[in-house]
C-alpha cells in the first residue's frame, strides 16, 4: 500500500499538462462528498493529501518565491478549488430553471461561474502555501494556515461566501462537530486540514517507517481526541438524543413550525395574496395530536421567509384576516417584504422578519442586513441591466439592507436572535450582535434549489450556528428542512424537503457562553496564522535536528 503512494506521490511531482489538472480537479471534488447531504467525512483524507502531493510536485526556478513555482501552485490549486465546489455547489442551477424563459440562458453562468470564481481562493491558497513550503510533516500546517487564510478572505471579500467550508465536512458528524464550540467552523477547518491531510506523510522517509508513521498517528491522534470531546460533551448532557427533561425547556413556551411547501413556480405565479394567507393560517390551525389541536395549544408559530405575494403590513384586509384569526395569547413569527417611505423619494423594501400578536399589532421587525448578490439586489445594476441581468426575487424595488443586529423582545421567548436565510452562514456577523440571546431564529425560503444538496447543507450550517454558540435554532422554510435544533447540534424535530407539515416542539433551554461566542472573532485569522509559523518553526527544529544527527554521525 506505502509502495503504490509513494509511486503515486512520484507520478504526482512529475506530472504536467491534461493529467495533473485532471488529478487536481477529481481530487477536489471527491473532497466535497464530506459535505451535506452525503457527509463522507473520509473523502477529505482522500483529497487533502493530493493537495500536498501537488505542491509538492508545485516546482520551478530557485527559492521560496520562484515565480514558476507559484504560477504551477495557482493553476493546480484553482483546478483543486473549481473540482470541490463544483461538485459541492452544482445545485445552484435549480435556481435558473425556476423561470426558464428568463433565466434558462445564464445557467451556464450560475454553475460554472460561481465555482470558477470561488476557486481563485483556493489558488491564492496554493500560492501562498508555496511561498513557505517546507520539508516534512510541517508542511501539513503550512497548508492548513494558508487555507485558513484564504477562507478568512472568503468569508469577506465581495461580501463574502463562507459556504461549504472543509470544516462544515468535519461538521457533518455531530460528535466532530462539537468542537465548534469551542473553535467554531473556522477551526475545524484547520483542524480538517491538519487531520486528513497528514495520510500525504506517510510517502515521506521510506527508509524510515518511524518517522513516516509519526505524523499520521498524530493526526489520527488529534481525530481521536475531537470525537472524545463531542462524545463526552454529548454524554453528559444526556447522550446522542436530545433530552426529554421538561426542566431543560422554556416553561409556558409551545412552538408550532408551519412548513408551507409552496414551490417557487407557484409563488411566483400566485397573484391571490389572501388566498396564501388564508392557506398559511388553515395549516397552522390544524390538529397534529391531543396536546396539539391547533393555533390555541401554541405560544409561538413561526413561517418561512417572505411566503405573501404582497406587502403583509400595507394590506389593510390581511392585517385584519390576522387580526380576526390568531388567537389571543399567540405570537406570530414571520418573514414578509415590507415598505418605509425614504423623506419623499422612491419607497425602501426590505427583507424582514415580523413579530405580529394579539389583534394584529406588530410587535417587532427585523430587516436583513446580508443581502444576496444577483437575488436581492443587483451589484453594478446599471452595467448588468443592459445586458439583460436582473434580480431573482421578484419585488418593486431592489432590497435595501438593514442596519442593526439587534435582539428581538417578543413575550414568552428569551432573547431572540434573528437570521434571515443565508445570513445564517455568518458566524462573525453573529458575534457582532449586542447582548446574549436565548434562541435563534431563522427563516429561510430554499424552494428556489428545489429538492438538491441545496437544502440540506444550508440546515448542516444553521445547525453549526446552534453548536458554536450553544443556542436553541428554530429554523422555518418554505419546502424544508425545518425543524428544532437544540444547544448541542441535536435535532428535536425536523420535517424533510418537498413535504408540508407542522412541527410542535417545546424550547430548550440555551447553555452558558461558549468558549467560541467569547473569543470566536480571533480564531478563523490567528488560527491560521499561527499554523503558518507553528510549521515554519517545526520545520526548523527538525532541521537542526537533522543537523545535529548528521555530526553525530
Amino acid at each position: 500500500m506505502i509502495d503504490r503512494l509513494v509511486a503515486f506521490h512520484h507520478w504526482i511531482l512529475l506530472s504536467d499538462g491534461h493529467g495533473r489538472r485532471l488529478v487536481a480537479f477529481l481530487a477536489g471534488a471527491v473532497g466535497a462528498l464530506a459535505l451535506a447531504p452525503i457527509g463522507f467525512v473520509p473523502a477529505l483524507a482522500l483529497a487533502l493529501p493530493v493537495a500536498v502531493w501537488l505542491l509538492d510536485g508545485a516546482t520551478g526556478g530557485p527559492g521560496r518565491f520562484s515565480s514558476a513555482a507559484l504560477r504551477t501552485a495557482a493553476r493546480d490549486g484553482w483546478w483543486f478549488g473549481f473540482g470541490y465546489f463544483l461538485a459541492g455547489l452544482w445545485w445552484i442551477g435549480a435556481a435558473f430553471l425556476v423561470e426558464t424563459d428568463e433565466f434558462a440562458w445564464a445557467l451556464p453562468l450560475g454553475v460554472l461561474g460561481l465555482p470558477a470564481g470561488l476557486a481563485l481562493f483556493m489558488a491564492a491558497a496554493f500560492v501562498l502555501a508555496r511561498a513557505f513550503w517546507v520539508a516534512g510533516a510541517p508542511r501539513v500546517l503550512v497548508l492548513a494556515g494558508a487555507i485558513g487564510l484564504s477562507e478568512y478572505l472568503r468569508h469577506s471579500l465581495l461580501t463574502g461566501f463562507p459556504w461549504n467550508t472543509f470544516g462544515q465536512g468535519l461538521g457533518a458528524w455531530l460528535v466532530t462537530a462539537q468542537a465548534a464550540s469551542l473553535i467554531g467552523t473556522e477551526g475545524l477547518t484547520l483542524l480538517a486540514v491538519m487531520i486528513f491531510a497528514a495520510p500525504a506523510t506517510l510517502v515521506d522517509h521510506p527508509s524510515r517507517p518511524v518517522l513516516r508513521q509519526r505524523p499520521f498517528l498524530l493526526a489520527l491522534a488529534l481525530l481521536v481526541a475531537v470525537i472524545g470531546f463531542g462524545a463526552a460533551r454529548l454524554l453528559l448532557a444526556g447522550g446522542f438524543r436530545p433530552s426529554n427533561d421538561p426542566a431543560a425547556t422554556v416553561a409556558g413556551v409551545r412552538l408550532r413550525i408551519v412548513q408551507p411547501n409552496i414551490s417557487q413556480r407557484d409563488k411566483i405565479a400566485e397573484r391571490d395574496g389572501l388566498s396564501v394567507l388564508r392557506r398559511l393560517l388553515a395549516l397552522s390551525d390544524r390538529a397534529t395530536g391531543p396536546q396539539s389541536t391547533g393555533m390555541v395549544d401554541a405560544s409561538h408559530i413561526f413561517w418561512p421567509e417572505s411566503p405573501f405575494p404582497f406587502l403583509l403590513t400595507g394590506e389593510p384586509q390581511a392585517m385584519a384576516e390576522l387580526a380576526r384569526t390568531l388567537p389571543q395569547t399567540v405570537t406570530l413569527l414571520t418573514g414578509a417584504v415590507r415598505a418605509e417611505a425614504a423623506g419623499g423619494g422612491p419607497r425602501a423594501y426590505f427583507n424582514s422578519l415580523l413579530a405580529i400578536g394579539p389583534a394584529g399589532r406588530l410587535l417587532a421587525t427585523y430587516d436583513k442586513m446580508h443581502l444576496v448578490p444577483f437575488g436581492e439586489y443587483l451589484p453594478l445594476e446599471r452595467v448588468l441591466s443592459t445586458l439583460g441581468l436582473r434580480r431573482f426575487v421578484h419585488a418593486p424595488g431592489a432590497f435595501t439592507a438593514g442596519t442593526e443586529r439587534r435582539l428581538l423582545d417578543l413575550p414568552g421567548l428569551p432573547p431572540v436572535l434573528p437570521l434571515i436565510c443565508y445570513e445564517a452562514i455568518f458566524p462573525h456577523e453573529l458575534l457582532a450582535g449586542g447582548g446574549r440571546p436565548g434562541l435563534i431564529v431563522n427563516v429561510t425560503n430554499d424552494a428556489w434549489f428545489g429538492e438538491t444538496f441545496g437544502p440540506h447543507q444550508h440546515f448542516a450550517q444553521a445547525r453549526l450556528r446552534a453548536i458554536e454558540f450553544g443556542l436553541p435554532l428554530v429554523r422555518v422554510a418554505n419546502t424544508g428542512i425545518s425543524g428544532l435544533v437544540d444547544a448541542y447540534g441535536r435535532s428535536v424535530a425536523s420535517s424533510p424537503v418537498g413535504v408540508e407539515s407542522i412541527i410542535d416542539v417545546l424550547l430548550p433551554k440555551a447553555l452558558p457562553e461558549t468558549a467560541y461566542s467569547v473569543y470566536g472573532s480571533y480564531i478563523g485569522l490567528y488560527g491560521a496564522m499561527l499554523a503558518i509559523v507553528l510549521g515554519l518553526m517545526a520545520a526548523a527544529v527538525v532541521n537542526l535536528l537533522d543537523r545535529s544527527r548528521s555530526k553525530r554521525q
